[in-house]
């Protein structure tokens, strides 16, 4: 038992280091224009979601009322499992709200009471995001999730004042509780830390 507290202390460690609140070097292109209208995000998300994706709009507009317009959106798809130490795996499209746009790469350990597996499609909102250098870091979270066939879920990950927003929906069962980060990459790594 003593030995397993170590590990798990020595993963908070690592976990709040990696995901320290210092804000992001000097971005390179700020983001000049007006964050997204809502509905513009809205109508992307459904359409990116399909027909299926029933409670996609209700989950997004509590992320609105949260946290406003983003200042930018991923489209995506990731595959994630877990027992007890989980990894997650992703990959899509940014998309700024003055036009730019770029492939982006995530992966992500967690450690919880977590357990089981699932795919799926993903629809990250980005608010206060001031470059899109600025996106390429490591974001902390603590997620508990019960992923159904068919559900939907979102989660907030942090790191200054940047927040991500992942909406997911997917097939698979995943049930639990976990502590962990994603981190963002303009490259493709499988290597999760």
């Amino acid at each position: 038992m003593r030995n397993l507290s170590l590990v798990f202390l020595a993963w908070l460690v690592v976990f709040f280091t990696a995901c320290s609140s210092q804000p992001p070097q000097t971005p390179a292109q700020p983001i000049a224009a007006e964050p997204y209208q809502n509905d513009t995000v809205l109508r992307e998300a459904e359409a990116f979601f399909g027909a299926g994706a029933r409670g996609v709009a209700d989950v997004l507009n509590k992320a609105f009322s949260d946290n406003g317009p983003p200042d930018a959106y991923i489209k995506g798809e990731e595959a994630s499992a877990a027992i007890g130490v989980g990894l997650r795996y992703g990959h899509g499209d940014v998309f700024l709200s003055d036009g730019t746009t770029s492939k982006v790469y995530w992966s992500g350990p967690s450690l919880g009471l977590d357990f089981g597996g699932n795919a799926s499609k993903v629809f990250v909102l980005i608010y206060d995001l001031p470059s899109l250098d600025a996106l390429y870091e490591r974001y902390g979270g603590v997620e508990g999730s019960l992923y159904y066939v068919g559900g939907v879920g979102v989660n907030y990950n942090q790191r200054g004042n940047v927040t991500l927003a992942p909406v997911r929906f997917g097939v698979g069962w995943r049930q639990g509780l976990n502590v962990g980060y994603i981190h963002l990459t303009p490259e493709q790594t499988w290597v999760p830390f």
